[in-house]
């Protein structure tokens, strides 16, 4: 039932609402963008109230030295604010926002790594995935609801199934997609800017030895394994390597250590 029903479900939702991702990957976008950008917004400035912004120089300086060579490279206006937090972790917000823990910085070593986390974060901006998310959870609420309506008979067990069936079976490989896509786009990004791109694969391999091998499967978690992040990476260096030769060759030399 589950193979039936929700496959049939997005194919409606993706004829009425699709659009291409940077990738050339097909989307559903439910949401205007000037709304996910407002919510963007909102959620940054809640951080800002919420959560201390640290002061460290030569954080703030590497951070906004980075985001600024990334997103040269995309254009528009991006708030880059470094918080106090231990652990190692970046975000960037729908409406241009980059958010970077001061943990990140006991985690890498060199400007490349750094860069490779942020044009991660950016990626998924420019490919809209918040409000890819957010219209994928709107269609299966949308889609159980109708099952609900119209099988009244279904058991509560058989709803529930249908529940997690949306959960492993649709929410969470495309999350993983998401994260495959964003490290596309950071990859390219980066080489752009004049990161040398073979840094990302050294984060991953901290990312890797930091988590303590306390990552869950992979088919239970909404982030690829870190095996399966390196070898994607490794498939698109060539790629990557040209565009950062490149760069270098255009002057974009990138001093942020």
């Amino acid at each position: 039932m589950l193979k039936k029903f929700f496959p049939a479900l997005i194919s409606t939702f993706l004829l009425s609402a699709c659009v291409t991702s940077p990738t050339g990957r097909s989307q559903l976008m439910m949401m205007p963008e000037t709304q996910i950008d407002q919510m963007g917004l909102q959620a940054f400035t809640a951080l800002k109230r919420q959560k201390p912004i640290s002061r460290n120089g030569r954080y703030n300086q590497a951070a906004h030295c980075v985001a600024q060579a990334i997103t040269r490279e995309t254009g528009g206006n991006w708030e880059v604010v470094v918080f106090e937090d231990a652990s190692p972790n970046a975000f960037a917000l729908p409406g241009n926002k980059i958010g970077v823990h001061t943990g990140m910085f006991k985690l890498v070593n060199s400007q490349g790594q750094l860069a490779a986390v942020i044009g991660h974060e950016v990626g998924h901006v420019l490919a809209k995935h918040s409000n890819e998310r957010a219209s994928q959870q709107m269609a299966v609420q949308q889609g159980l609801g109708l099952v609900q309506q119209t099988s009244l008979g279904q058991s509560a067990a058989t709803l529930g199934m249908l529940g997690l069936g949306a959960q492993y079976g649709l929410l969470m490989p495309f999350s993983r997609t998401q994260e495959s896509e964003a490290d596309m786009i950071g990859l390219d990004l980066m080489a752009k800017a004049g990161f040398d791109p073979r840094q990302s694969i050294i984060l991953w391999q901290l990312m890797e030895k930091a988590s303590k091998g306390q990552q869950p499967i992979e088919f239970m978690s909404t982030h690829p394994g870190h095996e399966t992040r390196i070898q994607q990476l490794q498939q698109h260096m060539p790629q990557a390597m040209a565009q950062f030769q490149q760069a270098q060759g255009m002057g974009k030399r990138p001093r942020c250590n």
